[in-house]
């Protein structure tokens, strides 16, 4: 195998102006970071686009050989990065050393999305994933084109006692400057994480939640003056039912809101979703966007960057190296979700009778792999790298068969 000094010096120059376009955007869009900071971040994101994986050994051997830079070098710089300031070289020595405040650039990154969102609509889901006994990650991810992309996250280690809900809260305060006034903006929770705090936390941030509850319990439809098992609004598969009302019997629990009630045909069981959006306002079957973050979980560990083989054990550090995730996702989707959106319908195979909605229609290369390729053709061909734009699929009439929930 050749050897980094090997590199011809015009192609070391090439590589080196596409990491400053990409330090310089990532720059532009984190403008809190200090240049070092960005500088490394910069690093971490461009190798992980281009091998597509988040492990510091990759990633310092790709980075040393395509800057022509000694590997045990760039590995201690990536290294040093995602340490605390009291773990990096030269602090005993009274140099000024600072650690990555990664809750800081929450913010920072949904205005970074939103600033090319080309809709006044947006979509949140919150959810949790675990990897083995080592971590349990709270994510806040903005839904797009069939997976999410990560904006806010508490790492916890695994197996953790104690209530999550003063995390999402804590998230999504951060968020709320990002987001502006004229949006509308839906928050998908599943069954296990509703919880009225958290409901009217959503509410008092001027969005809207769309949150999945068990069938257990009891609503009363507006008009009728009694309560009814929510099980009774869809009792088979093929029945809907949506509406105003009180939901939860119990007086110190009732609460106002509009239940929507859906059991497609061909599922286990139906969708009992409570949000306080007026029933003429939604759709069940924007819930089925919530799915897309198992997607983006999948990406982020196996399918993707990799992540399942971190050998990290604190916490601390394994937020740092989720913000390189999360900057490079950005920028992936970015770039592969602007082509996505412009795949004539008319080439791509037929789905059956009627007319079908853009968010239903197959995809042979995901976003994600195609934002990595196109990124990956402009580094070989030495292209200027560009920054794209994000087009959301339409949320009406999104078929249900198309966003199905695991059970």
């Amino acid at each position: 195998m050749p050897s980094s000094s090997n590199i011809p010096e015009r192609e070391k120059e090439y590589h080196i102006k596409q990491l400053e376009e990409w330090k310089s955007i990532l720059s532009e869009n984190l403008p809190h970071l200090s240049k070092p900071q960005a500088t490394v971040l910069a690093l971490w994101s461009f190798g992980m686009v281009i091998i597509k994986t988040c492990t510091l050994t990759c990633v310092s051997l790709f980075m040393a050989l395509l800057l022509d830079e000694k590997e045990h070098t760039m590995k201690q710089r990536l290294r040093e990065w995602y340490c605390d300031r009291k773990d990096k070289k030269g602090h005993k020595m009274g140099e000024k050393r600072t650690d990555v405040d990664v809750s800081s650039c929450f913010v920072f990154l949904l205005k970074w999305i939103i600033k090319r969102w080309q809709s006044n609509r947006i979509a949140i889901a919150l959810d949790a994933t675990s990897l083995s006994l080592s971590f349990t990650v709270l994510t806040v991810s903005v839904v797009y084109r069939g997976c999410a992309i990560p904006v806010a996250w508490t790492i916890l280690v695994g197996n953790e006692k104690g209530s999550w809900n003063k995390e999402w809260l804590r998230m999504l305060q951060l968020l709320k400057p990002a987001v502006p006034k004229d949006y509308t903006v839906i928050v998908m929770t599943d069954r296990g994480l509703y919880s009225p705090k958290l409901y009217k936390c959503i509410r008092s941030l001027g969005w809207h939640p769309f949150m999945r509850i068990n069938a257990l319990g009891k609503f009363q439809a507006e008009g009728t003056g009694y309560f009814r098992a929510i099980s009774s609004f869809a009792k088979k598969p093929g029945t809907h039912w949506q509406g105003k009302g009180v939901a939860f019997k119990t007086k110190d629990r009732r609460l106002p809101c509009t239940l929507l009630a859906h059991w497609e045909e061909g599922e286990d069981e139906a969708w009992f979703i409570i949000t306080d959006l007026a029933p003429e306002a939604c759709e069940s079957c924007w819930y089925g966007m919530r799915t897309w973050i198992e997607e983006s979980f999948r990406m982020i560990k196996r399918g993707g960057w990799q992540w399942h083989r971190t050998r990290m054990k604190d916490p601390a550090r394994a937020e740092r190296i989720w913000l390189a995730i999360s900057v490079a996702t950005i920028w992936v989707f970015s770039i592969g979700g602007e082509a996505d959106a412009s795949i004539p319908m008319d080439t791509l195979p037929h789905m059956g009778s009627g007319v079908q909605p853009v968010a239903s229609r197959p995809r042979r290369v995901s976003v994600f792999r195609r934002g990595c390729i196109l990124i990956l053709v402009s580094l070989i061909r030495h292209i200027p790298l560009t920054f794209g734009a994000f087009f959301p699929e339409p949320w009406s009439g999104v078929p249900l068969e198309c966003c199905r929930i695991s059970t």
